[in-house]
């Protein structure tokens, strides 16, 4: 399901729902605290460093993962991610290859980060990060894991939308966060926060006592040769904040007729893409959606949707690096 709209009121003003989901929100803080009071099953022998979030998806960790993955492969470091390939039928560790998996096995994530660097998927992330390391990786990128007890981390990577911030600050179901922000950050060793400038300057205004090292950067659409000025558009997207791609569809000159959001993760059935594609043809319109949902679709009709994707762009690379550098693996 899409998120709540009371997610998004701000924290001073939660909302009456979220008031009334207190309780459960205490209970899953609870449960959560207690899993991560665990000792890490496993310590590699090779540094893990962990691209995380502290809200409930829609931060923009894979852009953030597949950055950090070309910039240490370009230094001539083996890197490899694991993950524990949401929505994926496959227990694991297994390694994910795109010629041979889909995303209803491995998950969308996976499969799109396999593009770039060798990707292993488990239910249990030890399991992933020793067959990573078995099979050469001197770097281990733990996709989407603070709240994984399962592996030891060397350093870790907070992504937060600056446009979304903490949202209404409170907990799940009560609000978008999988734990309280505190106790995510305290765990954190930088934070990078994603968005335009203006966003970006919102969420340094409303959370101005971060008690770590802040990156900053956005997501920019990936200069491919595609002009998107006056095309007549239908957009899709089921990912954690749809209204981010359809923004940067719309600023890059595009006319979306329609847009359509779907839950992050969300597998298109026949049923579905057939809706869609008879209403982007009685619209006149171009079906297009994100990288991520790309994976999902058929190969049957991948052919009928334009892909739009984004690159990290940061501002500044040295908070990163020099994180990076204590390691001892280079930056």
């Amino acid at each position: 399901m899409l998120a709540p709209r009371f997610w998004s009121n701000p924290p001073g003003r939660p909302g009456l729902l979220a008031h009334l989901l207190s309780p459960l929100a205490w209970l899953w803080a609870a449960v959560t605290r207690r899993r991560l009071a665990r000792p890490p099953a496993a310590r590699l022998g090779v540094p893990v460093i962990c691209i995380g979030n502290v809200t409930a998806g829609g931060a923009g960790k894979t852009p953030v993962t597949i950055a950090l993955a070309q910039r240490l492969t370009a230094r001539g470091i083996a890197v490899h991610v694991v993950s524990r390939g949401h929505g994926g039928s496959l227990e694991g560790p297994v390694r994910v290859d795109p010629t041979r998996h889909t995303a209803a096995e491995v998950g969308d994530e996976p499969l799109l980060l396999a593009a770039f660097v060798p990707v292993w998927i488990a239910r249990d992330r030890a399991a992933a990060g020793r067959a990573a390391e078995a099979a050469g990786a001197r770097v281990v990128l733990m996709d989407d894991g603070l709240q994984n007890p399962d592996l030891a981390k060397d350093l870790s990577i907070v992504v937060v939308d600056g446009g979304f911030g903490f949202g209404n600050g409170r907990v799940i179901p009560a609000g978008p966060l999988r734990e309280p922000v505190a106790a995510g950050l305290a765990r954190a060793h930088l934070l990078l926060v994603i968005g335009e400038p203006a966003e970006r300057a919102s969420f340094r205004t409303a959370w101005p006592d971060i008690p770590l090292p802040v990156a900053e950067g956005r997501l920019a659409p990936l200069e491919t040769g595609m002009d998107w000025t006056g095309l007549k558009s239908l957009a899709f997207a089921g990912i954690g904040r749809p209204e981010k791609f359809f923004a940067t569809l719309a600023g890059l000159g595009a006319d979306i007729v329609a847009t359509r959001s779907f839950a992050d993760h969300e597998p298109f059935e026949p049923r579905l893409l057939a809706r869609l594609e008879a209403e982007a043809t009685a619209r006149g319109a171009q079906l297009v959606t994100t990288e991520k949902d790309a994976v999902r679709l058929p190969a049957s009709f991948r052919p009928k949707t334009l892909v739009l994707p984004v690159r990290l762009d940061l501002a500044d690379w040295t908070p990163v690096d020099a994180a990076i550098s204590r390691l001892g693996i280079g930056a």
